[in-house]
């Protein structure tokens, strides 16, 4: 199994609730005796693990699998797959029960063998060099007011990071994260920064700024190596 994509190269974030499907390319090249135009003789597709690589394929502990694919035929022993992966954070499931999970996985392939009966032929797991990773959704909230204001004056814009907790399978507050303050003028496409602030204890955000033009602020956090970028929605003031 060779040129696997997972997620197009991009970190995979993930919440509390929703299942996340991120996308899967490879291609495969059967051995001998075996052909892509009987789907029903194979079974081959990657994964993601951490640990032991055996231990996950085998057990399904630290294991990510797919959700499903689809190979096409290149030639007789060639083909080009694509599907997804499947992770669920939901309690019921354990792809991601710890907050540590939150960190790169190492990608494994399983190759499976059927003999014309149906019964297992022959099963590999091999590790590949390709690392991804898995991350914890952020969220950031946003309110500007005084509204309407009068020009000159001053606003505070407040806000909340969060993020998800895997353990708990709810949102948290994310403190001591540096957040961008940013505002885009009503009439323009682009939101500029306006300034930094670090995120409380209980990741409340706040700040003074002058008003001056109509337009929209919003927060806006980068994320780090176990935390996904968010950005608030935004919230229009009126300048008078």
């Amino acid at each position: 199994m060779s040129d696997i994509v997972i997620n197009k190269g991009k970190p995979i974030v993930v919440g509390t609730t929703k299942p996340v499907e991120p996308s899967i390319t490879f291609k495969i090249t059967l051995p001998s005796g075996y052909s892509t135009s009987d789907p029903f003789r194979y079974d081959a597709f990657p994964f993601l693990y951490r640990g032991d690589l055996k231990h996950a394929a085998d057990t399904g502990d630290n294991y990510i699998g797919p959700g499903g694919y689809t190979c096409y035929e290149r030639s007789d022993k060639k083909a080009d797959c694509e599907g997804s992966l499947y992770i669920d954070p939901h309690p019921s499931h354990d792809e991601v029960d710890s907050n540590s999970d939150a960190t790169t996985w190492k990608t494994g392939v399983t190759l499976r063998l059927f003999k014309a009966s149906g019964s297992l032929a022959a099963e590999e797991h091999e590790s590949r060099s390709l690392t991804v990773w898995l991350k914890r959704t952020a969220n950031v909230t946003v309110n500007a007011a005084p509204e309407p204001v009068a020009k000159g004056k001053k606003i505070t814009v407040t806000g909340k990071l969060t993020r998800a907790n895997w353990e708990t399978k709810k949102y948290g507050a994310y403190g001591g994260r540096s957040v961008t303050l940013q505002f885009r003028e009503t009439g323009t496409s682009s939101f500029v920064t306006v300034k930094k602030v670090t995120s409380s204890s209980t990741g409340a955000l706040r700040t003074t700024v002058t008003a001056s033009k109509d337009g929209t602020w919003r927060w806006s956090y980068g994320g780090n190596d176990t935390t996904g970028a968010a950005t608030s929605g935004g919230d229009h003031l009126d300048v008078r």
